[in-house]
């Protein structure tokens, strides 16, 4: 299994089609939660994913400082169920921090977590930075890194 990071603008179709596809199935499908998943904010982030036999299994973007927050967001963070319970998205969480930190030398992060991942992000740094809201009908609360 490999990673990949690359910006909008280098990804093949069949990626594009493979990032699109995993956040439709988990999002949309398996969460049953109707919402435009398909934003503006693809153009302007970093995609980074784990591959499997050509198969998008963890993804998870990276937006500047700015775009959706006054630091960098990571966002979108999905594992599909086959892969789960084996680290792919706290090595994913990871490699995206490093990126942070090292290339883009932010050392401030913000996302919006399920709160049923609130464990996931701790374990990688991140302190909850709000108290629990709705978004989408789904329990969250931001969370905040600072290197």
């Amino acid at each position: 299994m490999n990673y990949k990071l690359k910006k909008f603008s280098e990804l093949t179709t069949d990626e594009l089609y493979e990032i699109l596809k995993i956040r439709a199935e988990i999002f949309i499908v398996e969460q049953k939660c109707l919402y435009q998943d398909i934003d503006s904010r693809d153009k302007l982030a970093y995609h980074l994913f784990f591959e499997d036999h050509n198969e998008i299994v963890s993804y998870l973007r990276i937006l500047e400082k700015g775009v959706s927050y006054h630091e960098v967001a990571i966002g979108r963070v999905v594992t599909r169920e086959s892969h789960r319970k084996k680290g792919h998205s706290k090595e994913l969480i990871q490699k995206a921090i490093t990126f942070i930190t090292d290339t883009l030398e932010e050392t401030e992060i913000r996302l919006s977590a399920q709160l049923y991942a609130k464990k996931l992000y701790q374990s990688c740094g991140f302190r909850q930075a709000s108290d629990i809201y709705l978004e989408d009908g789904i329990e969250h609360i931001e969370m905040l890194f600072q290197a």
